[in-house]
Protein backbone atom coordinates (compact mmCIF):
# COMPACT_ATOMS: atom_id res chain seq x y z
CA UNK A 1 0.00 0.00 0.00
CA UNK A 2 3.02 2.58 1.19
CA UNK A 3 4.06 1.71 -2.32
CA UNK A 4 1.29 2.60 -4.42
CA UNK A 5 0.58 5.92 -2.14
CA UNK A 6 4.18 7.13 -2.32
CA UNK A 7 4.02 6.61 -6.59
CA UNK A 8 0.77 8.91 -6.33
CA UNK A 9 2.04 11.28 -4.40
CA UNK A 10 4.73 11.51 -6.66
CA UNK A 11 2.94 11.33 -10.02
CA UNK A 12 1.07 14.43 -8.70
CA UNK A 13 4.04 16.37 -7.92
CA UNK A 14 5.13 15.07 -11.60
CA UNK A 15 1.79 17.08 -12.70
CA UNK A 16 2.27 19.83 -10.45
CA UNK A 17 5.33 20.60 -11.33
CA UNK A 18 4.70 20.37 -14.95
CA UNK A 19 7.45 17.69 -15.77
CA UNK A 20 8.87 18.48 -19.59
CA UNK A 21 8.48 14.66 -20.28
CA UNK A 22 4.68 14.31 -19.71
CA UNK A 23 3.06 16.97 -21.39
CA UNK A 24 4.37 16.79 -25.11
CA UNK A 25 2.82 13.03 -24.58
CA UNK A 26 -0.31 14.60 -23.15
CA UNK A 27 -0.76 17.11 -26.71
CA UNK A 28 0.55 14.30 -28.93
CA UNK A 29 -2.54 11.93 -27.50
CA UNK A 30 -4.88 15.11 -27.97
CA UNK A 31 -3.87 16.21 -31.06
CA UNK A 32 -4.37 12.95 -32.65
CA UNK A 33 -7.49 12.02 -30.81
CA UNK A 34 -8.91 15.37 -31.99
CA UNK A 35 -7.91 15.05 -35.72
CA UNK A 36 -9.46 11.42 -35.74
CA UNK A 37 -12.97 12.08 -34.10
CA UNK A 38 -12.77 14.92 -36.76
CA UNK A 39 -12.40 12.96 -40.08
CA UNK A 40 -14.74 10.00 -38.66
CA UNK A 41 -17.68 12.61 -37.65
CA UNK A 42 -17.08 14.17 -41.24
CA UNK A 43 -17.91 10.78 -42.74
CA UNK A 44 -19.80 9.52 -40.17
CA UNK A 45 -22.47 11.69 -39.49
CA UNK A 46 -24.25 12.21 -43.16
CA UNK A 47 -23.36 8.51 -43.91
CA UNK A 48 -25.47 7.97 -40.63
CA UNK A 49 -28.25 9.74 -42.00
CA UNK A 50 -28.59 8.37 -45.32
CA UNK A 51 -28.75 4.77 -43.89
CA UNK A 52 -31.06 5.64 -41.25
CA UNK A 53 -33.33 7.46 -43.95
CA UNK A 54 -33.47 5.37 -46.53
CA UNK A 55 -34.50 2.00 -47.41
CA UNK A 56 -32.57 -0.27 -49.21
CA UNK A 57 -31.44 -3.82 -50.42
CA UNK A 58 -28.81 -4.68 -47.59
CA UNK A 59 -29.21 -2.19 -45.14
CA UNK A 60 -30.03 -4.85 -42.63
CA UNK A 61 -26.66 -6.25 -43.12
CA UNK A 62 -25.04 -3.18 -42.79
CA UNK A 63 -26.26 -2.28 -39.86
CA UNK A 64 -25.01 -5.82 -38.47
CA UNK A 65 -22.03 -5.19 -39.60
CA UNK A 66 -21.93 -1.57 -37.95
CA UNK A 67 -22.17 -3.77 -34.67
CA UNK A 68 -19.80 -6.18 -35.45
CA UNK A 69 -17.31 -3.62 -36.30
CA UNK A 70 -18.17 -1.98 -32.89
CA UNK A 71 -16.94 -5.06 -31.07
CA UNK A 72 -13.59 -5.22 -33.36
CA UNK A 73 -10.50 -5.90 -30.74
CA UNK A 74 -8.38 -2.59 -31.68
CA UNK A 75 -5.32 -4.75 -32.07
CA UNK A 76 -7.39 -6.35 -35.08
CA UNK A 77 -7.88 -2.63 -36.48
CA UNK A 78 -4.19 -2.42 -35.86
CA UNK A 79 -3.12 -5.32 -37.74
CA UNK A 80 -5.32 -4.69 -40.75
CA UNK A 81 -3.71 -1.31 -41.40
CA UNK A 82 -0.31 -2.39 -40.26
CA UNK A 83 -0.97 -5.07 -43.32
CA UNK A 84 -2.03 -1.74 -45.26
CA UNK A 85 0.54 0.40 -44.42
CA UNK A 86 3.76 -1.98 -44.40
CA UNK A 87 6.33 -1.30 -46.59
CA UNK A 88 5.15 -4.43 -48.70
CA UNK A 89 1.51 -3.39 -48.45
CA UNK A 90 -0.81 -1.59 -50.93
CA UNK A 91 -0.22 1.58 -49.38
CA UNK A 92 3.81 0.95 -48.07
CA UNK A 93 4.86 3.41 -50.92
CA UNK A 94 3.87 6.37 -48.69
CA UNK A 95 5.63 5.69 -45.80
CA UNK A 96 2.83 6.08 -43.70
CA UNK A 97 3.48 3.21 -40.87
CA UNK A 98 5.08 4.57 -37.60
CA UNK A 99 3.26 7.92 -37.97
CA UNK A 100 1.15 10.21 -36.42
CA UNK A 101 -0.61 9.91 -39.79
CA UNK A 102 -0.75 6.03 -39.31
CA UNK A 103 -2.58 6.21 -35.97
CA UNK A 104 -4.89 9.04 -36.53
CA UNK A 105 -5.90 6.89 -40.02
CA UNK A 106 -6.32 3.81 -37.02
CA UNK A 107 -8.17 5.74 -34.89
CA UNK A 108 -10.63 7.19 -36.96
CA UNK A 109 -11.69 3.85 -38.63
CA UNK A 110 -12.06 2.56 -34.74
CA UNK A 111 -14.56 4.91 -33.87
CA UNK A 112 -16.12 5.72 -37.73
CA UNK A 113 -18.60 2.61 -36.71
CA UNK A 114 -19.71 4.22 -33.28
CA UNK A 115 -20.44 7.16 -34.72
CA UNK A 116 -22.01 5.64 -37.91
CA UNK A 117 -24.57 3.32 -35.54
CA UNK A 118 -25.47 6.16 -33.05
CA UNK A 119 -26.13 8.34 -36.15
CA UNK A 120 -28.75 5.74 -37.38
CA UNK A 121 -30.44 5.18 -33.47
CA UNK A 122 -30.27 8.89 -33.44
CA UNK A 123 -32.21 9.67 -36.69
CA UNK A 124 -34.64 6.75 -36.59
CA UNK A 125 -35.44 7.31 -32.90
CA UNK A 126 -36.09 11.04 -33.83
CA UNK A 127 -39.71 12.54 -34.70
CA UNK A 128 -41.25 11.30 -37.78
CA UNK A 129 -42.81 14.61 -38.88
CA UNK A 130 -39.25 16.25 -39.50
CA UNK A 131 -38.58 13.91 -42.50
CA UNK A 132 -41.75 13.65 -43.93
CA UNK A 133 -42.33 17.58 -43.47
CA UNK A 134 -38.69 17.87 -45.39
CA UNK A 135 -39.54 15.61 -47.78
CA UNK A 136 -42.97 16.54 -49.08
CA UNK A 137 -40.97 20.05 -49.51
CA UNK A 138 -39.09 18.33 -52.12
CA UNK A 139 -35.78 18.06 -50.10
CA UNK A 140 -33.43 16.46 -51.53
CA UNK A 141 -31.00 13.84 -50.21
CA UNK A 142 -28.45 16.45 -49.46
CA UNK A 143 -30.57 19.04 -48.48
CA UNK A 144 -31.89 16.93 -45.53
CA UNK A 145 -28.38 16.90 -44.19
CA UNK A 146 -28.57 20.11 -42.69
CA UNK A 147 -31.75 20.41 -40.98
CA UNK A 148 -31.46 16.68 -39.30
CA UNK A 149 -28.20 17.93 -37.91
CA UNK A 150 -29.79 21.05 -36.49
CA UNK A 151 -32.57 19.15 -35.30
CA UNK A 152 -30.50 16.46 -33.63
CA UNK A 153 -27.18 18.48 -32.56
CA UNK A 154 -27.02 17.49 -28.89
CA UNK A 155 -27.49 13.78 -29.93
CA UNK A 156 -24.95 13.71 -32.76
CA UNK A 157 -22.59 15.62 -30.54
CA UNK A 158 -22.81 13.35 -28.23
CA UNK A 159 -21.90 10.56 -30.70
CA UNK A 160 -18.59 12.69 -31.42
CA UNK A 161 -17.83 13.09 -27.67
CA UNK A 162 -18.54 9.06 -27.36
CA UNK A 163 -15.91 8.51 -30.39
CA UNK A 164 -13.40 11.16 -28.49
CA UNK A 165 -13.35 8.74 -25.72
CA UNK A 166 -13.24 5.92 -27.48
CA UNK A 167 -10.09 7.17 -29.32
CA UNK A 168 -8.06 8.90 -26.69
CA UNK A 169 -8.11 5.90 -25.07
CA UNK A 170 -6.95 3.74 -27.66
CA UNK A 171 -3.59 1.29 -26.85
CA UNK A 172 -3.31 -1.48 -29.51
CA UNK A 173 -3.95 0.11 -32.46
CA UNK A 174 -1.56 3.38 -31.75
CA UNK A 175 1.33 0.64 -30.60
CA UNK A 176 1.27 -1.39 -34.08
CA UNK A 177 0.38 1.60 -36.28
CA UNK A 178 2.88 4.62 -34.52
CA UNK A 179 5.49 2.48 -33.00
CA UNK A 180 5.48 4.34 -30.10
CA UNK A 181 8.37 7.14 -31.02
CA UNK A 182 9.41 9.95 -28.29
CA UNK A 183 7.88 12.88 -29.81
CA UNK A 184 6.01 11.60 -32.69
CA UNK A 185 3.60 9.05 -31.95
CA UNK A 186 3.56 8.56 -28.16
CA UNK A 187 0.26 8.63 -26.90
CA UNK A 188 -0.86 8.78 -22.96
CA UNK A 189 -1.75 4.56 -23.07
CA UNK A 190 1.04 3.42 -25.50
CA UNK A 191 3.37 5.54 -22.75
CA UNK A 192 1.86 4.05 -19.61
CA UNK A 193 2.67 0.41 -21.04
CA UNK A 194 5.84 1.12 -21.73
CA UNK A 195 6.71 2.99 -18.54
CA UNK A 196 5.36 0.93 -16.59
CA UNK A 197 7.39 -2.12 -18.32
CA UNK A 198 10.36 0.07 -17.16
CA UNK A 199 9.49 0.30 -13.82
CA UNK A 200 9.06 3.57 -13.98
CA UNK A 201 5.49 3.52 -12.25
CA UNK A 202 5.05 7.34 -11.27
CA UNK A 203 5.14 8.47 -14.86
CA UNK A 204 3.06 5.56 -16.05
CA UNK A 205 0.46 6.59 -12.92
CA UNK A 206 0.68 10.60 -13.67
CA UNK A 207 -0.11 9.85 -17.09
CA UNK A 208 -2.99 7.75 -15.95
CA UNK A 209 -4.39 10.18 -14.08
CA UNK A 210 -4.54 12.75 -17.07
CA UNK A 211 -6.21 10.19 -18.97
CA UNK A 212 -8.75 9.59 -16.14
CA UNK A 213 -9.55 13.78 -15.52
CA UNK A 214 -10.22 13.31 -19.81
CA UNK A 215 -12.32 10.00 -19.57
CA UNK A 216 -14.01 12.08 -16.44
CA UNK A 217 -14.51 15.01 -18.55
CA UNK A 218 -16.05 13.20 -21.25
CA UNK A 219 -18.90 10.99 -19.49
CA UNK A 220 -19.69 14.52 -17.55
CA UNK A 221 -20.45 15.93 -20.80
CA UNK A 222 -22.26 12.95 -22.06
CA UNK A 223 -24.12 12.96 -18.56
CA UNK A 224 -24.99 16.86 -19.31
CA UNK A 225 -26.44 16.65 -22.62
CA UNK A 226 -28.58 13.35 -21.96
CA UNK A 227 -29.87 14.82 -18.79
CA UNK A 228 -31.76 17.27 -21.71
CA UNK A 229 -29.94 20.39 -19.14
CA UNK A 230 -28.92 22.01 -22.81
CA UNK A 231 -31.38 23.79 -24.11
Amino acid sequence: MNYFSDALLAAIQLLLQFDAEIYPIVWTSLKIALIATVIAAAIAIPLGIVIAINQFIGKRFILQLLNTLMAMPTVMIGLIFFGLLSRRGVFGEYGLLYSETAVIIGEASLILPIMVNMTVVAVQSADKRLLVTLKSMGATQTQLLLPVCKELRYVLLAAVITGFGRAIGEVGAAMMLGGNIQGSTRTMTTAIALETSKGNFELGLALGLVLLVIAFSVNFILQWLSSGEVS
